[in-house]
């Protein structure tokens, strides 16, 4: 508990540093098991008052509903504004153009979206739940980073982060993306959740689902992932990470509860990004999409 003690008081200073060095702050929220810990902390760092700021949700039309529904109902019991960007209209609009063939995918679109709805709302802090641990692109992220005014991240531009010393200073136009929970692992994340009783999406415990394999992963059927009918079976999985249903694979699995998926975790020897399929598009798929403004 020392360990998850020492995490939380972390988090929370970052948090309030947010709101004490910016205007218009705002909580990149996707339903996921980290984004709903951000949310407590951020409940804790200003108890007994509300949050001071909204959440935000890039939508891209093709999330597990599991998740949307418990989003829905964690926007009602923290008592927040939720703001919800939608892959969808931009697809529309002609912003962005929708993939085809087998490995298509909304989780690309997202960037255009996410950076518009920036734009449109004039946020200037962005607070998400990445964690260093989850990929090597992440573990170039300051705890500020620091994007240009056209959403983009260069690592060389960073600031030294010494001391706890956070630079919130920007120039026009620019915002810089916060991550409170950098130092915390995937287990230190699932420890917490247990310790502070945190209500998660379902598919993060073990269930039946029809799934197909794809590439040696278990992809879950859905009328938004293109394959063949007959493909399908049933199998007892869960997953280990949230993102739009075209590019996240489950994980076999009888963990029904907490205690179990902490086992699970602690006996891995794949990252939970393993289970992403659109980071395996390239060897550098993840920084590329960072440096044209993904989270």
């Amino acid at each position: 508990m020392n360990t998850l003690s020492h995490l939380e008081e972390e988090a929370i200073y970052i948090i309030r540093e947010v709101v004490g060095q910016f205007n218009k702050p705002v909580l990149l929220f996707s339903g996921g098991k980290d984004s709903i810990v951000l949310l407590h902390l951020c409940k804790k760092a200003f108890l007994p008052a509300k949050i001071p700021f909204p959440l935000l949700h890039i939508d891209t039309g093709h999330n597990f509903p599991e998740t949307i529904t418990l989003r829905d109902q964690l926007v009602q019991k923290y008592q927040v504004q939720l703001y919800v960007g939608s892959v969808q209209e931009s697809i529309d609009q002609g912003k962005v153009v929708e993939e085809q063939g087998k490995y298509a995918s909304r989780n690309n679109l997202q960037t255009t979206t996410l950076l518009d709805t920036i734009e449109k709302f004039k946020f200037d802090a962005c607070m998400g739940g990445a964690r260093r641990d989850e990929e090597k692109a992440r573990a170039k992220e300051r705890i500020f980073s620091v994007r240009d005014d056209f959403g983009q991240w260069n690592e060389k531009l960073q600031r030294p982060e010494l001391f706890d010393i956070l630079n919130g200073q920007i120039h026009p136009g620019e915002n810089v993306r916060v991550f409170p929970i950098s130092n915390w692992t995937e287990l230190d994340v699932w420890e917490y959740i247990r310790h502070q009783n945190l209500e998660i999406p379902s598919i993060y415990f073990a269930h039946q689902r029809e799934v197909f394999i794809r590439d040696g992963q278990l992809m879950p059927s859905s009328d938004f992932i293109a394959h063949k009918p007959e493909d399908v079976f049933d199998e007892t999985v869960r997953f280990r990470t949230v993102g739009d249903m075209s590019c996240t694979a489950a994980v076999p699995s009888k963990a029904t509860d907490l205690d179990t998926v902490i086992d699970e975790i602690r006996g891995s020897s794949i990252s939970e990004r393993g289970a992403r399929m659109d980071d395996k598009r390239s060897e550098g798929a993840m920084e590329e999409r960072k440096k044209v403004g993904y989270f």
